[in-house]
């Protein structure tokens, strides 16, 4: 059972670094602090599939999967919302990257509760 947790975590965190750090793009970072605007909500939803796709090719059920997605989406929107709306955009502070890091922690915290909730 371990393994397979740690298959999970270790798709969930590739998964995740691909799309906040490479894919991203200037329009969905000056999105994300803007409540609904699409470009903040594009970069969500590659979360969601992104997490989708990862759980789907680790063998969990489509419509459990979905579900996880779905709270991936979801939270991911808001995390990132509260980052660019409470979070500190000045990179040469210690506050940046102390809310940068806070930022990617609750991202984490979203992947081990979807593996909680698998196993």
């Amino acid at each position: 059972m371990y393994e397979a947790i740690y298959i999970v975590l270790g798709c969930l965190f590739v998964k995740h670094w691909y799309i906040d750090f490479v894919d991203q793009d200037a329009e969905e970072v000056a999105a994300k602090g803007t409540y609904l605007k699409w470009a903040g909500i594009r970069h969500s939803l590659k979360h969601g599939v992104g997490t989708l796709l990862m759980l789907m090719v680790c063998s969990i059920g489509f419509y459990v999967s979905l579900f996880l997605a779905l709270v991936d989406f979801i939270l991911h929107y808001h995390i990132d919302w509260t980052k660019m709306n409470f979070g500190n955009r000045d990179i040469t502070t210690p506050q940046f990257w102390n809310h940068l890091g806070l930022d990617q922690l609750a991202h984490y915290i979203v992947y081990l509760f979807i593996v909680w909730c698998l196993f």
